[in-house]
């Protein structure tokens, strides 16, 4: 892989932004921890550390899986929050430097600008003017699809809050099953007096695991739907610009057909 590609640089800004996510989680549990090691020698914690560790303790394996989750869950709203804006897909330096270069009618140096630009816009742009020697309707429907192909794969870079918004629930029902299952059978076992405790440990454990699956899949159906449309938005604005600059430049060609020819 070329550690200067997009993709690299995407994926090591992911990684970046998990590491912070986890760093963060470990700086806010990290308090708990020292209470509970205080608690087990025998002092009483203060404030609220030993409620967070009770919590991390009922959850067990299964609360483990969602906390990684949510680390994840953290680290893709953030990158795309970075990423789908629109300075992003339309960089306003490159979109002033097309115009000043059709001003010229220097179409050539205007595609070597937009060839090494990486951005939705410029992406877009390119393919049209690649295609503008076949005629301006083929160009915009050239322009078109390859926009299109970029709209997808944007979109498949959220489709994982999808996926965590469906599975937080079934991952938290997971472990209702387990705590259910654990209190009815300390009931169904017991042949003398039973402990309440006992039961009130698996039906704290399912109850804490539902929440847990719930609380990450909520904000995670919140955002992928904040996110399709600001890609929605966005998209579609670039486009339309694209097209009126590819427009512009088919005006431009046509006048120096005899010369570009």
């Amino acid at each position: 892989m070329n550690l200067h590609s997009p993709s690299a640089r995407r994926l090591a800004r992911f990684c970046l932004l998990l590491l912070v996510a986890g760093a963060a989680a470990f700086i806010a549990l990290h308090p708990s921890l020292a209470f509970a090691q205080q608690e087990g020698e025998g002092g009483t914690p203060e404030g609220g550390g030993s409620l967070l560790w009770w919590i991390i303790k009922v959850s067990g394996v299964i609360g483990i899986v969602i906390f990684l989750l949510s680390f994840y869950f953290v680290a893709v709203v953030i990158q795309q929050f970075l990423e789908l804006r629109q300075s992003v897909a339309a960089p306003p330096e490159i979109i002033e430097e097309c115009e000043r270069l059709i001003g010229q009618r220097n179409i050539q140096q205007l595609y070597d600008t937009l060839r090494g630009d990486d951005s939705y816009f410029s992406r877009a742009l390119t393919a049209g003017i690649v295609e503008l020697q076949h005629g301006v309707d083929e160009a915009r429907e050239k322009l078109d699809r390859q926009a299109d192909s970029m709209t997808v794969d944007m979109e498949k870079r959220i489709t994982i809050l999808a996926v965590l918004g469906t599975l937080g629930p079934m991952i938290g029902l997971l472990g209702t099953l387990k705590g259910m299952i654990a209190s009815f059978s300390v009931i169904a076992m017991s042949s003398q007096a039973l402990k309440a405790s006992a039961v009130a440990g698996g039906i704290s454990e399912a109850l804490v695991l539902t929440f847990e699956g719930v609380s990450l899949s909520v904000p995670a159906i919140y955002f992928y739907a904040v996110f399709r449309n600001r890609i929605s938005t966005i998209t579609t604005k670039t486009t339309l610009m694209a097209d009126d600059q590819l427009r512009a430049i088919a005006r431009l060609a046509k006048g120096k057909a005899p010369a570009a020819s």
